[in-house]
């Protein structure tokens, strides 16, 4: 293929031969358990299930995304998903000690350990469906769409052979991520984050040099000063295509006060779930857990958007005349014409590794669903077997193929994505009020299945009356401040919370056999004995703020840096200290 010199190939296939031996080296530990096979043997140290979460949430579309922001709306349009810290540094503290204490294999185990009753098992086979194949094959789409659009533009072939090589791509990680299992595939993503992260760096650096560019001096004279704000304008008449991000004030309390706790996102669930409870659960103890979860928001949020801002900037400066539709393909051209050889080879690895880190995840994630929690749970049961042995290693067996399935589903949904944008909205939307219900099953007993089932379900209805009858009856504004979905999750909640109250709570036995093995706190009088877990409670909301406050100065503290606005960049240092203090001090005193 054009643009890649003998070196960059040389570059390309040393990097995809080390991650194919990577899962070749770790086969033996995924095959004689499902434990093995999808939590790694809960055997991770902190930053390595810290880095494979940063590393699935950096997919091939992600700079993309940011890149098609930054055309849109400058940094501020950033926004969009850095309001999901809030949420993020609330499973950190609220939830990962309890998701590693629950000791379930997945997610969707613990509404049989939550919830009683033909209701629980009918919300657990629904789930293993929803998320583990007709939610993740959309991810999986919606990732495959971004690097045939790289590769696309990159190599300048068409639409057709891009897909093709993506399948053979993704035919690679489908070896090793069902050889290596989840601890193969974490090791694999700690190589994978690096190789990507160093090559953006690198591209970042070159870039901004170039002479078109001008160093960060050049790129402030030649970009308006509303493309480098790092907030947005409250009060703006809403959302324009092209401008500073703007909200008016009901959109703007909708991030800050709803999203991040009531939509369900990949990566920030609310209450943890998805891949990042999988990592919490296949984490060495609590503390691990704790920890990991951490170090992915402070990764996550402030260390790695700044690469792909920078040349989302720049790629404004050299291509003037990019439509904003067209806006992200802008980094794949940056990479295509201003990196040498060698070098180019590395970024291609890195966009490749970031692929396939989500991939990865998203196989061994999906087929944890669908084989745990539908398969072994409704179809092929364990006392079917002569003994624990015989059923674990067919399971891993059944798990393999039920990963190959995901991968076809996959591919045949990859064809119906159109933009990287309408698959991120589609997500945020499905999952609109939902959160709430997540949030609340650990911690007041009153939560039963009907409960969560509804709550799944009502987004879909309320979303399709907003979208579809509202527009009669409301003015233009209801829109711009974001009433779609404030109605949504207004919607969902009311169903959820007339619901469970019109139905049978959880039966008693239940609720203590969770309570006994969780130790949540909240309200469960009834089933706690002595103990008062609620006694840690107002140190984990001072780790919770401190840590916030934390990670949003390193990353406003890390932007003024390279923007040399040495007042504010000291301003943000010092909130950074000072949260990091803070931070500690309600560690400690939360017992982590």
């Amino acid at each position: 293929m054009a643009n890649l010199t003998i070196l960059d190939w040389i570059v390309v296939i040393f990097f995809l031969t080390l991650f194919i031996f990577i899962g070749i080296r770790f086969r033996g530990k995924a095959g004689s358990s499902l434990t093995d096979f999808f939590l790694g043997g809960r055997n991770m140290p902190w930053y390595l299930a810290g880095v494979s979460m940063v590393a699935t949430t950096f997919a091939a579309d992600t700079p993309l995304w940011v890149t098609e922001k930054i055309a849109q709306h400058g940094i501020s349009g950033n926004w969009l998903w850095w309001n999901m810290l809030i949420g993020g540094m609330l499973t950190t503290f609220f939830f990962a000690r309890m998701w590693r204490r629950a000791n379930i294999l997945t997610e969707l185990e613990l509404l049989e350990l939550r919830y009683s009753g033909p209701i629980a098992r009918l919300l657990r086979g629904v789930k293993a469906v929803y998320l583990g194949l007709f939610l993740n094959v959309v991810i999986i789409a919606w990732v495959n769409a971004a690097l045939i659009s790289i590769i696309e533009v990159f190599f300048e072939v068409p639409y057709e052979t891009a897909f093709w090589v993506v399948t053979c791509v993704m035919f690679l990680v489908l070896i090793y991520s069902s050889i290596a299992g989840l601890l193969g595939i974490a090791i694999t993503d700690f190589a994978q984050f690096i190789i990507a992260m160093t090559g953006c760096i690198i591209l970042a650096v070159i870039v901004l040099n170039a002479p078109e560019v001008g160093g960060v001096e050049g790129l402030k004279a030649k970009l308006p000063a509303w493309r480098l704000s790092f907030f947005p304008k409250i009060d703006g008449a809403g959302d324009a295509l092209i401008g500073t991000f703007s909200l008016t004030t009901g959109a703007f309390l909708s991030y800050i006060f709803l999203q991040w706790w009531a939509s369900w996102y990949p990566g920030a669930e609310p209450g943890g779930g998805g891949y990042i409870s999988q990592r919490m659960m296949g984490a060495k103890d609590e503390k691990n857990a704790v920890y990991s979860s951490l170090f992915f928001q402070i990764a996550h949020y402030a260390l790695r958007p700044w690469p792909w801002i920078i040349v989302g900037l720049c790629a404004l400066v050299l291509y003037p005349d990019l439509p904003v539709e067209e806006s992200r393909k802008g980094f794949i051209m940056v990479m295509r014409d201003y990196l040498p050889d060698g070098i180019k080879g590395l970024l291609f690895v890195g966009f490749l590794s970031a692929y396939m880190s989500t991939i990865s995840t998203q196989l061994n994630w999906g087929s944890s669903y669908l084989t745990n929690d539908l398969y072994k749970r409704f179809i092929k049961k364990e006392d079917q077997f002569e003994n624990e042995e015989k059923a674990q290693k067919h399971y891993v067996f059944a798990g393999r193929l039920i990963t190959i399935f995901v991968m076809l589903v996959g591919l045949g949904v990859t064809t119906q994505i159109t933009t990287i944008d309408s698959a991120a909205q589609f997500l945020i939307a499905s999952g609109a009020g939902l959160g709430m219900v997540l949030i609340l099953r650990w911690y007041w007993w009153r939560i039963n299945a009907w409960s969560e089932l509804v709550a799944t379900i009502a987004p879909f209805i309320g979303l399709a009356f907003a979208k579809f009858v509202l527009p009669s009856y409301v003015p233009e504004t209801f829109y711009t401040n974001n009433g779609d979905f404030i109605f949504t999750v207004l919607f969902t909640t009311i169903s959820w919370l007339t619901v469970t109250f019109l139905t049978s709570p959880t039966d008693g036995e239940t609720l203590k056999r969770f309570y006994d093995r969780v130790q949540p706190g909240g309200f469960w009088r009834y089933y706690r004995g002595d103990e008062n877990n609620n006694r840690l409670t107002p140190y984990l909301f001072v780790s919770w703020l401190s840590g916030v406050l934390m990670v949003y100065s390193i990353l406003f503290f890390m932007g003024y840096f390279i923007f040399e606005e040495w007042t504010l960049f000291y301003t943000w240092l010092a909130l950074a200290i000072i949260g990091f203090v803070a931070l500690r001090w309600g560690m400690k005193k939360a017992e982590i």
